[in-house]
This record gives structure tokens, C-alpha cells and sequence, in this order.
């Protein structure tokens, strides 16, 4: 709860700024401040200290786990503020009203990580997707920004009906919006063995079906994934990095609590749904990306693959799915923070633009080859161990074995589009074009990052230790 107010009153701070504040450069600092108050709330938290004394009628759990993945995002998101922070400031006019939204997201992220009602999971996801929609079409001299924001609003106002829907066929056939009361109404029958097993209405299993239809659109999985190339492609790059990271990992973590915990009985009835839907992604996400001659292109699609792996998680119900989610949360928003940071240094986002950085910026070409390594899962990364820990915990708990050899071949298949840039960096000639930057902060957050990358795939127990 702690991080849930701070980050509603950061948020209305950030909307007053620009009247307190007449330097816009002061916003980047406040917010900086704001996200290391909420850094410190988590950790509070995590440790047993509620700075808040609220009521909160079982609608809201705050266990060790949701706790931790709240210090590790928002741990992240510093990052990815040191990284970009200057950049959110050059996308238009309204320079903290962006910050506040972020404050805003983070509400909604805390409050879907946390959720035990089902009514919590739907105020949370509106509270995160009402301020992307405004951030996706910020950009107001740009038509593909508009475009973006307004597939987004459309796409995601048609899916919240879908949840809201199923929500409805789950309170109609069970009674109650809890999640431990939903649980424990699937599962009372006896066979004539005397063994137990699970049941469920028609309609239980109609609204557990449009609810996964909802959530899967919300973090990219096939079939419901058409509309994340263009957004992420139109929208300004620097809040693509924000909403292809942080945003999808915090869905997936309610996704995973939600079939998890309400649907953990009724495993057999979804399961080779999820299984076709993980299939799907993974082959759509990585083919696509092969035939991608832009970068951010090419990066929205490799998230489309990278979001099949994370179903995994979804699918594997014990305790290793947890600590593959976290460490792969981790690994992907490192990586895919960092080579957003460098894109948006680049005038050219083709593959081409990239030609001869290795030659005329080493540092930029160095870091940006530790982050495709490791979201390609090459060893000594931190994408390595992560999909490692995923495959495993998905072997261990019987998931189908051509599934899991499709998604090996889905990563043989993603070193191709992700070593494109490379090569093009290194073994091709040109003059790119590159924004200068002004200090050497930039430069050393972005050092920071890659070595974080490379500490976490040769020690991956500096996360998965705090788990339980």
C-alpha cells in the first residue's frame, strides 16, 4: 500500500509542477526523487513496514513476492529515467504532465501486482492504460503518433469490454469477485473413487476464456497481437521503451497471479488453449521480425517473441515460474531499456543506419551488443539464464515437448534478426548518424546497465534468491 499512495500523490505533485516549477529542467530531478521515495516504500514494505494504515477488505495482497517485483520494476524504471529522462522532455510541451502519468502507470502497476478481487485487476488495468493511450499519441506533429494513440484507445477500450465481460460470467456463475473464494468454488466435487476433482459451470469456463482473451491482448500474445507493431512503431520511441518493458512485465505478473491462484484447479480446462496461443506468438513474433527493415519495427516484433516465453510462465503453475518471471522481468527490461536509450541517439532506425557504429562509436556499439546478445539468450548474459529458468520450470511441470522445441527454435530464429544489427555495427561501412550527447552521465548509466546484464546471466540467484 505504500507504494500505491505515494505514487497517486507523486503523480498529482508532478501535475502541479509546471505551475511551481518554471525550469523545465527541474521536472526530470523531482521525478528522479519521486521514483527513488517510492524505490524506498517498496523496500519498506517488503521488509514488514507499512507506512499506511488502510483497509483494504482482503481486495488487496501484499505478499513477499509482489513486494519484490515492485523494487525490481521500479528499480528499472530509474534506469530507464537516467537513460531517457531528457528525451520524455523533448516529445512536446506538456513536459511534467508526462512525468505524472508515468506516477499515474505505476499506481495501476502496483495495484494489478497486488490484486486478490477481480474488481482491483480491472481498476488497475484502466488506471495504466488511460494515461498510455494519452503518452502513446503525444507526439501531436507526428500522424503515425496519432495513428498509435488511437489504435491503442480503440483496441483497448474493445478489449476491456471483453474482461469486463467475462468478470460478469464469473460473478453470474460463482457469486463473488475474489479470487480465493473463486478458487475454492471450482473445486469440491468427488468421483466415484472417492477422488477429488475439479468442476465448473459452462459459464465459469466462457468468462475464464474472455478474461484470457483480454489479458493476453494487453501484453501481446497471438492471435491478439496485431495491434503492437503499430503502436509501438508510432508512438514516440522513447515511451515504446516504457510500454514494451515495464508495463507488459507488470500485466504478465497479474496474468500469472490470476490463472494461477482463481484458475490453478481448472489447469486441464485452458491449458492447451494457452499452449496453441504460446505456439502462436512465438512463431509470429520471431518470422515476422526476420523481414523487418526497421529497428523499432523489428524490436516491437521481437517483443511479440519475447512475450511467448514470458506465457510460459503463465502455464507453469509452481514455484520456478515465479523466479523464472522475475529474473526474466529483469533481463528483458535491462536489454530492451538499454538499446531503446541507443535508438533514440540514432537519426536512422533502419538496419543501415547502424552501419560502421562499431568503428565511429565503440561505447554505443559495445553496450548495444550486450543487450541484443542478451535478448537473444546467448550465455554470460542475463536473457540467457532467463530463458533457461523459464524452459526449465516449463519441463518440469509436463508442458508439451513440441512446445517447448518450438520455442528454441523461435530463439535459433530470433539470433538472426538480432545479429543483423550487429553485423551492421561491425562489419559493414558507413557514417551513422548520431545525436550528440552533452556529459558523460549518459554514457555511464548506459555502462551500468550492460554490466548489470552481464552480472545478472553469470549470478541469476542475485534475483531468484529473494523470492521466497
Amino acid at each position: 500500500m505504500n507504494a500505491i499512495i505515494i505514487s497517486a500523490l507523486m503523480g498529482v505533485v508532478m501535475m502541479f509542477a509546471a505551475v511551481f516549477f518554471k525550469n523545465w529542467k527541474s521536472y526530470l530531478p523531482l521525478a528522479l526523487l519521486g521514483f527513488a521515495a517510492l524505490l524506498l516504500a517498496c523496500i519498506l514494505e517488503y521488509n514488514g513496514v507499512a507506512l499506511f494504515k488502510v483497509p483494504v477488505r482482503n481486495m488487496l495482497e501484499f505478499t513477499r513476492f509482489s513486494n519484490l517485483f515492485g523494487i525490481l520494476l521500479t528499480g528499472c524504471t530509474i534506469l530507464y529515467l537516467f537513460l531517457s529522462g531528457l528525451d520524455i522532455e523533448k516529445v512536446g510541451s506538456s513536459k511534467a504532465e508526462y512525468f505524472a502519468l508515468l506516477f499515474f502507470i505505476f499506481c495501476g502497476i502496483y495495484t494489478i501486482v497486488s490484486f486478490s478481487n477481480l474488481l482491483m485487476l480491472f481498476i488497475g488495468i484502466e488506471i495504466i492504460s488511460i494515461p498510455l493511450y494519452i503518452l502513446a499519441s503525444s507526439d501531436k506533429r507526428n500522424l503515425k503518433s496519432n495513428e498509435a494513440g488511437l489504435k491503442y484507445f480503440l483496441m483497448g477500450a474493445f478489449s476491456t469490454g471483453i474482461m469486463l465481460l467475462g468478470i460478469a460470467f464469473l460473478y453470474g456463475s460463482l457469486g463473488t469477485f475474489s479470487l480465493t473464494q473463486m478458487n475454492l468454488e471450482v473445486a469440491p466435487a468427488r468421483n466415484i473413487l472417492g477422488n477429488t476433482y475439479p468442476i465448473a459451470g459452462a459459464w465459469t469456463i466462457v468468462g475464464m476464456m474472455l478474461i484470457f482473451a483480454s489479458m493476453a491482448f494487453k501484453v501481446s500474445v497471438a492471435p491478439f497481437h496485431f495491434w503492437t507493431p503499430d503502436v509501438y512503431d508510432g508512438s514516440p520511441t522513447v515511451f515504446t521503451s516504457f510500454m514494451a518493458t515495464i508495463v507488459k512485465a507488470a500485466v504478465f505478473i497479474a496474468f500469472i497471479k490470476l490463472f494461477h491462484e482463481m484458475f490453478g484447479l481448472l489447469h486441464y480446462k485452458w491449458f492447451q488453449f494457452a499452449a496453441i496461443a504460446t505456439a502462436l506468438t512465438l512463431i509470429i513474433g520471431n518470422v515476422t521480425a526476420v523481414f523487418q527493415q526497421s529497428v523499432k519495427r523489428m524490436l516491437a516484433y521481437s517483443s511479440i517473441a519475447q512475450a511467448g516465453f514470458m506465457m510460459f510462465a503463465v502455464m507453469v503453475v509452481q514455484k520456478m515460474a515465479y523466479e523464472a518471471i522475475l529474473l526474466y522481468t529483469v533481463a528483458y527490461c535491462l536489454a530492451t531499456v538499454g538499446i531503446f536509450a541507443v535508438l533514440l541517439r540514432m537519426k536512422d532506425y533502419t538496419f543501415d543506419g547502424f552501419n560502421g557504429l562499431g568503428k565511429s562509436h565503440p561505447l554505443l556499439a559495445g553496450v548495444t551488443t550486450v543487450f541484443l546478445l542478451s535478448l537473444a539468450g546467448i550465455p554470460l548474459t542475463a536473457g540467457f539464464f532467463a530463458k533457461y529458468y523459464m524452459l526449465s520450470a516449463a519441463i518440469q511441470n509436463g508442458v508439451y515437448m513440441w512446445l517447448i522445441i518450438i520455442a528454441i527454435l523461435g530463439a535459433a530464429v530470433s539470433v538472426y534478426y538480432y545479429f543483423r544489427v550487429i553485423q551492421a555495427m561491425y562489419f559493414k561501412t558507413g557514417n551513422p548518424e548520431v545525436e550528440e550527447v552533452n556529459g558523460g552521465s549518459f554514457k555511464i548509466t548506459l555502462v551500468i546497465t550492460a554490466i548489470l546484464v552481464i552480472l545478472i546471466g553469470i549470478l541469476p540467484n542475485l534475483i531468484t534468491d529473494w523470492v521466497y
